[in-house]
């Protein structure tokens, strides 16, 4: 061994041959094995002496091909490696390796190195790259080692002795460094960077028709179904044999079309390529593919808008753009450019900043006309934020839904059960030889200006606002922008400056800007009748928007720098949370009785905004304004007063509210807005009733002196001005006996009970129905720790900020004015929560008709079953032709029409059975089996005492078709299967009746007379077709119909009895009540029986 291969060995880790990767949404562990010579030779014969079935084990589990073949070793000599998910599913990839040239991967940008010549920053020190490169000379030639896995490409990195993440390499990318590459890269560097990170493309796979064939083929299911074929064939069994055949090539047809066409949507969908403007280190520009971009290239981003085809930092300028594709969110985004500061560039942290691949650029606009608006590409393909969710549509996380689970368990008990049978049969024969609230416009109502001490009375109408601050901030202080003379952005915004009168224009036509203002202007604010006045006068006057800082939800505001026209000093206007504005306000100007008045408005269901104002120095050059920091600028503001907003609920809220409470649905409230506000809107839509306590849980986060502590409060709470929540106390500590209650608490109180006292989150959730001012993450947060209590979260958004919490319920849904989305689960076109109680009765009517379906199947085979082995005794069988009636006329049209029932049309409050593996269902499968033996046995020996009886030979190998006990054997069992067919498809609570699937009901008539006709009177060709025997005793025929009429009512008894609750009645005496295993419900018993939790105004400390 080398000196280089004993270097790399030298420290084996204690888990030799594995790493974990961790990761923002996953954990892996991998595992390297290295193939061994003799072990893939001895593979390769006994696949021969196999016939191959080894190799169809290796594609079914590719995981023990490797593990066949290949030995474990270390990560840095493997040639395969074992992936293993935190779902426990597990994965192979191969190790490749590439020739690169010595100096082509990236390195950390060196503080004050050359501007020109800097790179983007990765997490691999230079050493880390020479080591790895130095190991791997192969001839002399560098090369590196990777894997692909579901899209990202691993990369060998000696240092720290695993494969990392293309995209974790640049995690320590700083956005001062992403503003020095506003140069772009050379042609030769772009290239060799090309070879590390791959072309910039998000690829899906479209397999050719006939490899998908050969996949579709050695599926287990297909394979079973070849053998069955080859098994009916022996049997002499043609007919039902060719019709196997028939339908199966039909549904691998079927498979393969939509297979196909599914991956060439999703691809099409996916395929983003076009041409791009980039800047190269010399000061030239050059249109490229998009596919040839890398991080670090530095692309121009059009007046006129692009798609943008990786995720990119913008630079400079400001760009309007439609993230619907990604979020859902329907009204456009503004985008700023990235602060130059020397802190980690984040996508999620500068979000406001930066364009995300996939999405529409609408409009861009620099703020110097000699300037181009430029972007620096910080991640391509896989690695950018679309690429991230198409991979999660790609390769979904694996859906732990009981109903597969039990169905597995039910199938192997059917094969015992068909093993059993086998013996059974194989013993005759040798003894015989033979599954939001309010108005998304709010009504501008008026402003409250702060008048020193005190506030003034609100004011409704603008128009005596003239010459103010507060109208000047009402005008500028918001987002929206023109796109074809139309303008867009936040209904709230639009609705602010509809209120003053003014209009937004991106152009003067009679002035020279530059001259008239000073400086680039990026939009005009007219005031109204602006022709009847002039510069100089004292009438209002045209306003200038020289720079914006987004609304950031972490923030809580937004704010602009504006200028009037001439010499006149530059003024910045924010707007945002009343509590937050404050707190960022000069303590003098901010009323006394802030909290009084904010409290009146929020308790009354307004929604409430802030505003103020600061008057920046006159010497601030064009370039100076756009160097500003954010939190310079927004300090030391005059408070201005408030802006009243009517948030008016939606129509449909309080009735579908109303509905999912009836139906013992547990409703919460999660919103960003103020707690006042919010919690008037969860009594107004009936979250919280009239008469329900409210208890606000207020937590503080640790200080130098003091751990973190937690207090509830009886009462709602006021903000005050400094941003937290004051409460009118009740004096005394008492608890909360014999009274229901919610809990309350805000976006910092949650944070601060979530990362200390994660024992008290638990009861908090169980009773908490309003979440306030709460940030997107925290969102998330909120609905990671529901499911952690075992519940199943549904989540209702309609924006941005919700989407993170969208992806994590169980079932997200989105609504979106816009094409749908990958940002949930579900999109709805329904502007409002009625959809909600849609697709909780479509999946409850979807569960059961599973159920249903599933117990059918069961039945119809165990029908089969008894009827076959009843043959048995007598040396018969059904005919080929029977096989093909019952399977094909009879179970085939019953089987796909007995789903088309719609769900019920009120959400009912009774909870569907959730497992297979269930007293109701095993309960009524055991009663209608053995109802279905006892039937078919009473035909059969009614039959044989009959004076026309003639019985079947004995001593024949061959069936002998046809019998007498055959004949009423298919009579009988052919009504048994459309009887069942009946009785399973049950409809209320959770579906339509029965008569309401038209389809169904018709062809159930049709069957049932069809078998009426064949057991009274069949015609002589389809008594030959059929082989059935001629009974001429019209009493015997007539007591067939009894008997499936007695089959009817006793079935039709067992459904009602099992729905009713006899089974659980019978029970109950004789097993001992277990607790639940769902842990919120065992919290919920817990808290039952503590009537003294919680004690109030009672402070708790974390420990």
């Amino acid at each position: 061994m080398d000196a280089d291969s004993n270097k790399l060995l030298k420290v084996q880790p204690s888990g030799y041959g594995s790493v974990w990767h961790s990761g923002t949404t996953v954990s892996m562990e991998v595992t390297g094995y290295q193939q061994v010579q003799w072990r893939v030779i001895l593979c390769h014969i006994l696949t021969v002496l196999t016939v191959g079935m080894l190799r169809l084990i290796f594609y079914w589990k590719p995981v023990l091909e490797v593990l066949f073949k290949c030995n474990p070793c270390h990560l840095s000599q493997s040639d395969w490696v074992v992936i293993k998910d935190s779902f426990n599913q597990q994965f192979i990839a191969s190790v490749c390796t590439e020739e690169i040239e010595d100096d082509c991967f990236p390195q950390l940008a060196e503080p004050g190195g050359d501007d020109n010549h800097i790179t983007l920053a990765i997490g691999v020190l230079e050493d880390d790259w020479r080591d790895t490169v130095q190991l791997q000379k192969q001839k002399e030639k560098n090369v590196i080692r990777y894997y692909t896995f579901e899209g990202l490409r691993y990369i060998w990195t000696e240092r720290k002795g695993n494969f990392c993440k293309l995209s974790d390499f640049d995690e320590m990318l700083m956005c001062e460094d992403i503003h020095k590459q506003r140069k772009g890269l050379s042609k030769h560097n772009q290239n060799k960077k090309r070879q590390v990170y791959g072309p910039n493309m998000i690829e899906v796979l479209v397999k050719p028709y006939f490899t998908l064939l050969v996949e579709e083929v050695l599926n287990p299911f297909y394979i079973f179904q070849i053998f069955s074929i080859i098994l009916w064939i022996i049997e002499e069994y043609y007919y039902y044999a060719a019709c196997i055949l028939l339908i199966s090539v039909i549904s691998i047809g079927i498979s393969l079309y939509q297979t196909h066409k599914q991956s060439v949507m999703l691809r099409n969908m996916v395929k983003l390529t076009l041409n791009v403007q980039v800047h190269r280190e010399s000061g030239e520009e050059e249109v490229i593919s998009s596919q040839d971009l890398v991080p670090g290239d530095c692309i121009v981003i059009p007046e006129d808008g692009i798609l943008v085809p990786c995720d990119v930092a913008l630079l400079n300028g400001e760009c309007m753009v439609n993230e619907s594709m990604l979020t859902g969110e329907s009204v456009p985004v503004m985008k700023t450019p990235l602060p130059i500061q020397n802190v980690i560039y984040s996508t999620e942290e500068h979000k406001r900043h930066t364009l995300f691949c996939g999405t529409q650029v609408l409009q861009s606009k620099s703020y110097s006309t000699d300037q181009q608006v430029l972007a620096v590409v910080v991640k391509t393909g896989f690695c950018t934020s679309k690429g991230e969710l198409i991979s999660s549509i790609l390769y979904p996380k694996p859906l732990g839904f009981m109903f597969y689970k039990d169905a597995m368990k039910f199938i192997i008990f059917l094969g015992i059960l068909a093993l059993i049978g086998d013996i059974y049969s194989i013993v005759i024969l040798e003894k015989q030889r033979t599954g939001t609230l309010t108005e998304e416009g709010l009504d501008y109502w008026g402003v409250v200006l702060a008048g020193g001490k005190n506030f003034d009375p609100i004011i409704q109408d603008t128009q005596r606002l003239v010459s103010s601050r507060m109208l000047h901030a009402l005008a500028t202080c918001h987002s929206v922008t023109l796109l074809n003379n139309r303008p867009i952005g936040d209904p709230l915004d639009l609705k602010m400056i509809e209120s003053t009168g003014w209009t937004l224009s991106n152009e003067m036509p009679d002035c020279d800007v530059n001259a008239t203002f000073g400086m680039k202007v990026l939009a005009f604010m007219k005031p109204p009748l602006l022709e009847e006045h002039t510069f100089g006068s004292n009438e209002e006057t045209v306003l200038g928007i020289l720079r914006r800082f987004p609304f950031s939800s972490t923030l809580q505001r937004m704010s602009v720098i504006t200028k009037k026209p001439g010499n006149s000093s530059f003024e910045v206007y924010m707007k945002g949370a009343p509590e937050m504005v404050a707190s960022l306000c000069v303590k003098e100007t901010v009323p006394a009785d802030f909290s009084g008045v904010l409290r009146c408005y929020a308790k009354d269901g307004y929604r409430v905004l802030g505003l103020a104002y600061k008057t920046l120095s006159l010497g601030i050059t064009f370039e100076t304004l756009h160097t500003l920091e954010r939190n310079s600028v927004e300090s030391d503001m005059t408070f201005l007063g408030f802006l009243i907003m009517r948030n008016i609920l939606k129509p449909e809220t309080k009735p579908v509210i109303d509905n999912l409470i009836r139906a013992d649905f547990r409703t919460v409230m999660v919103t960003g807005d103020n707690m006042l506000t919010a919690l008037n809107v969860a009594r107004n839509c009936g979250m919280v009733g009239l008469t329900d306590k409210v208890i606000f849980a207020n937590a503080s986060p640790p200080s130098f002196d003091s751990p973190a502590c937690v207090k509830f409060q009886l009462t709602d709470p006021a903000p005050d001005e400094n941003g937290t929540e004051q409460l009118q106390q009740q004096p005394g500590n008492y608890s909360l006996e014999q009274s229901y209650y919610h809990f309350a608490l805000n976006g910092n109180s949650f944070a601060v009970i979530y990362d200390y006292f994660p024992d008290l989150l638990q009861k908090i959730l169980l009773r908490g129905t309003v979440y306030a001012r709460m940030a997107p993450s925290q969102k998330t947060q909120l609905v990671e720790s529901l499911q952690k209590l075992e519940y199943i979260v549904g989540m209702c958004g309609d924006g941005a900020n919700d989407c993170g919490a969208l992806k994590a319920a169980d079932a997200g849904i989105s609504l979106s004015e816009s094409e749908a989305s990958v940002a949930s689960p579900f999109t709805s076109k329904i502007d409002n929560i009625e959809c909600i109680p849609m697709i909780i009765r479509e999946g409850r009517a979807s569960l059961i008709t599973s159920f249903g379906v599933f117990k059918y199947m069961a039945m119809y085979s165990m029908i089969q079953f008894v009827s076959v082995l009843i043959l048995y005794t007598i040396n018969s069988n059904l005919g080929d032709w029977q096989y093909l009636y019952f399977d094909l006329v009879i179970t085939t049209t019953v089987a796909i029409l007995m789903g088309r029932t719609g769900p019920a049309k009120q959400l009912a409050a009774q909870r569907p059975v959730g497992s297979l593996i269930n007293i109701t269902i095993l309960g009524s499968l055991l009663l209608q089996t053995v109802l279905v033996v006892l039937i078919q046995v009473l035909a059969y020996s009614v039959t044989t005492t009959q004076s026309w009886f003639v019985p079947a030979s004995i001593s024949s190998t061959s069936s002998k078709l046809p019998n007498y006990e055959n004949t009423a054997l298919f009579c009988v069992s052919g009504f048994q299967y459309l009887i069942l067919a009946t009785v399973l498809s049950k409809g209320q609570p959770f579906r339509k009746p029965l008569y309401s699937n038209v389809l169904f009901l018709v062809a159930l008539v049709l069957l049932y007379t069809m078998m009426i006709f064949l057991t009274i009177y069949p015609l002589q060709f389809v008594r030959k077709i059929l082989q059935l025997m001629f009974i001429d005793d019209m009493k015997f025929k007539l007591l067939l119909l009894v008997f499936a009429a007695l089959q009817f009512f006793i079935s039709f008894l067992f459904e009602l009895a099992i729905d009713n609750g006899f089974l659980n009645a019978c029970k109950r005496p004789l097993c001992k009540k277990k607790s639940s295993k769902k842990l919120y419900k065992r919290l919920e018993k817990e808290l039952c029986y503590n009537l003294a939790w919680p004690r109030l105004n009672e402070i708790i400390y974390a420990e």
